[in-house]
């Protein structure tokens, strides 16, 4: 088996620990809830502008299963044309790699600080945690990533990291964090932009080195593309004389042409526009024009792992659109920070323990934070079937602690019991005869209000009422006997 995954991808307690804390947070679900639904229902609305739409979401899922079915040659191919470009590669094999050639590329530039655009990869390895250690000062420049930073807190959204805050909290984040800030500032949008804004001008004009993710590799020109929506991270990507980008061996596509596709299924998936207000693409190094000095670090941190599971490896074709968090329930009610990774919702439910292992820490609760209602199959705009696979990680969950435990489970008791009960008919009918001690359990009010054991988890939210004296198969029999 590959290696594991590190870095910021482990839950520090199991989910519905986690989710509890979260759920007494009254200002965090009303956030929430405002934010998800505004975003799903600018979705729905230029979704259903296109006549082609699941069509696009078909060819979305051909692409990206054939890059990773493919995946060596559409590396191998990618390092070719990137080099080619006057570009550097690097492969890391882990959180702890990466960190360190982003380190040694910095201190080859002999600063202290650098600028960043929004990268979830590097939110996985924990590199500004990294960076700070090693006297290196970090800013994020999207304004909900660098509300995050200001705030001393993790990010709650794949899109929109500052999701749980509110323009207030941010104003007195702002107020607070930023030395140079007007005292009189108010909540009011564009106020809390312009502060943002002459916040960073300083470190975007002096930055001699950014720090990038990407959105998509093209393996046939060796093209790195980042999509956003403010500019700052053209600034980033245009105005150093560094550029170091950080991206999962996941995200490469074999062709240019395949961006007319995921063109069209990002923007509208994410932010419900039609396209990115900034579109960014760079093949290597041009002389006298952006970066001279260009890097790029190729990660796996446990994506082998997760590309050697037959039935969850498509969870490596996500696109980061979020579109599953925004209409999933438990998402809506509990936030990003009860999943404990940088990857949260739906998503995170099966990326995190996929990369990190089932047996990882916590993580083995996260494929049951969801109630498999398939909202979030039906928004992911390239058809990950994100409920089969918690399903699957729930059984290698089962599968892990039953090759750890010397007797077997309550679990496994009631499941070989059900086995045996629904195997025969015989069986069956013989359980049947007892639905009259099930009518005396539930007493008077004809209500069962507490069962047993594991059972007891059903019962603490909601009553089972009382079984029928005669099972259906008692009352069809009769019936045929009457007639």
């Amino acid at each position: 088996m590959p290696a594991a995954g590190q870095g910021n991808l482990h839950a520090s307690e199991p989910f519905p620990q986690a989710a509890h804390h979260e759920l007494g947070n009254t200002q965090l679900r009303a956030n929430l809830r405002h934010a998800t639904h505004t975003i799903r229902d600018k979705r729905l609305k230029v979704v259903g502008e296109l006549p082609d739409w699941e069509e696009l979401r078909d060819a979305g899922e051909a692409i990206k299963n054939f890059s990773m079915a493919t995946l060596e040659q559409r590396l191998e191919e990618f390092e070719r044309n990137f080099t080619a470009a006057g570009g550097t590669i690097h492969w890391a094999r882990d959180a702890a790699e990466a960190n360190e050639i982003v380190t040694a590329l910095i201190r080859e530039q002999q600063v202290a600080e650098v600028v960043k655009v929004k990268s979830m990869a590097t939110q996985e390895i924990g590199l500004n945690e990294h960076l700070e250690a090693q006297g290196i000062d970090a800013y994020e420049t999207d304004l909900a990533e660098l509300i995050v930073q200001l705030g001393h807190d993790k990010p709650s959204h794949i899109l929109v990291p500052a999701i749980h805050r509110n323009r207030t909290e941010v104003r007195d984040i702002f107020l607070r964090e930023m030395p140079e800030v007007d005292p009189e500032l108010t909540d009011d949008p564009p106020r809390l932009a312009e502060a943002a804004r002459r916040h960073l001008r300083k470190k975007f004009l002096t930055a001699k080195v950014a720090i990038s993710g990407a959105n998509f590799a093209l393996a046939d020109t060796g093209t790195l593309g980042v999509v956003e929506s403010e500019g700052n991270g053209r600034m980033c990507l245009t105005l150093p004389e560094t550029l170091i980008t950080v991206m999962g061996i996941e995200k490469v596509l074999p062709s240019w042409r395949d961006l007319e596709v995921f063109m069209q299924l990002l923007p509208r998936s994410s932010t419900g526009e039609r396209m990115n207000p900034y579109s960014s693409l760079w093949t290597g190094v041009t002389p006298g024009d952006g970066p001279q000095n260009v890097h790029l670090i190729l990660l796996d941190n446990g994506r082998t792992r997760a590309l050697s599971d037959r039935v969850a490896r498509s969870a490596l074709n996500c696109i980061r659109c979020s579109a599953c968090m925004n209409v999933c329930p438990v998402y809506e009610r509990t936030g990003g920070h009860a999943y404990g990774s940088t990857y949260p919702g739906p998503i995170g439910a099966i990326l995190s323990p996929l990369l990190t292992g089932i047996e990882a820490e916590e993580n083995n609760s996260l494929p049951y934070a969801s109630s498999l209602c398939g909202a979030c199959y039906e928004a992911c705009p390239v058809k990950i079937n994100i409920p089969e696979i918690l399903v699957h990680l729930r059984a290698e969950d089962v599968d892990s602690r039953r090759g750890q435990a010397r007797l077997p489970s309550q679990m496994d008791l009631l499941m070989k019991g059900g086995s045996w009960a629904l195997g025969s008919g015989k069986h069956l009918g013989l359980l049947e005869k007892a639905l009259p001690l099930g009518q005396l359990a539930a007493g008077r009010r004809k209500k069962i209000k507490k069962l047993p054991g594991i059972a007891a988890g059903w019962t603490a939210s909601r009553d089972i009422p009382a079984p029928p004296s005669k099972s259906f198969r008692d009352q069809w029999n009769a019936e045929k006997r009457s007639q």
